[in-house]
């Protein structure tokens, strides 16, 4: 207390799984699939619709590759529950908790049930970051200075270096390899992009694998954490349980498509290459390859009267 009034704290700065970065991602990505899609009215006949489709798919596995990264709902968790709101004081609320983790940290969620309580607006998101650079419980300090809710207090507590649950550094390690993983499946994305512009299908088809193969080691990495026991988050009588996330299962069934993709670019290329190089708009027309097959010939009249 401050002289018998509690300090002021600003409303959160932070939304749970939206931030600035994701939304400059997904605009980044709308803008380049609204550029090709400009483009497509001019393509002919059935290698527009094909277009159309390598576009969207790959743009959509580029978006979510990068989006993720910047997501906070690997894990999810909420609970309502009556609670003290401020530390020494008796007043009990009525709330809805939610812890959202991601890979650079963690936030947490206050709502209350109804918002207004206690002369009060209990509203309340709060990022703690744990990626390598950030330091954690300087954070919480932070937290601690400004008077934040009790509730917020507790379950950020859960996490950090100094707490008896000792999963901090599990979540930062894991969230720091599975970002990296991804940044490498970002690249082999890239990689993959420009060789299916040139007439190396399969090899596109391989990289595109390994596209997959990455996106699974990000999400085993993540899934480490919970080789360790995680600690009971009591709040109240009720007791807040995580599990995994949007973006947790988004990035599977991502991964599992870029794999299904890759396997059926590389059985066409053995089975029937000529409908893979349609669909991929680089087979010629009969007109071109007749043209080719019949180049031009030369011939010496001298040679030819001779021979007569």
């Amino acid at each position: 207390l401050f002289d018998g009034v509690y300090p002021f704290y600003p409303q959160q700065r932070k939304a749970a799984v939206f931030d600035i970065s994701s939304i400059i991602v997904i605009v980044v990505f709308l803008t380049l699939a609204c550029s090709f899609l400009l483009i497509i009215p001019g393509i002919r006949g059935r290698a527009r619709l094909y277009w159309t489709l390598r576009i969207l798919l790959s743009l959509f596995v580029g978006l979510v590759i990068v989006f993720v990264q910047f997501t906070g709902d690997w894990e999810t968790g909420w609970v309502q529950a009556n609670t003290s709101y401020k530390s020494f004081s008796h007043v009990q609320v009525n709330v809805d908790i939610g812890l959202h983790i991601g890979l650079a940290g963690v936030n947490v969620t206050l709502r209350g049930n109804p918002v207004n309580q206690i002369n009060e607006t209990i509203n309340y998101n709060e990022h703690f970051p744990w990626n390598f650079g950030a330091d954690y419980d300087h954070s919480y300090s932070q937290g601690l200075e400004k008077g934040l809710p009790s509730p917020i207090l507790y379950v950020a507590e859960k996490f950090s270096t100094q707490s008896p649950c000792a999963v901090h550094r599990q979540y930062r390690i894991a969230g720091h390899y599975a970002s990296a993983m991804l940044w490498v499946a970002f690249c082999t994305w890239i990689i993959s992009n420009i060789l299916f512009s040139m007439p190396v299908l399969v090899y596109g088809g391989y990289m595109f694998l390994v596209t997959a193969a990455f996106m699974i080691f990000s999400l085993l990495s993540f899934s480490t954490v919970r080789s360790s026991p995680m600690c009971l988050i009591q709040i109240g009588t009720r007791t807040l349980h995580v599990a995994y996330g949007g973006s947790f299962w988004l990035m599977l069934a991502v991964g599992l498509l870029c794999f299904v993709v890759g396997i059926t670019i590389v059985a066409m290329h053995h089975l029937n290459l000529d409908l893979l190089k349609t669909f991929f708009d680089l087979r010629q027309d009969k007109a071109e390859e007749e043209y080719q097959e019949m180049p031009e010939v030369f011939i010496n009249p001298q040679f030819m009267n001779r021979s007569l």
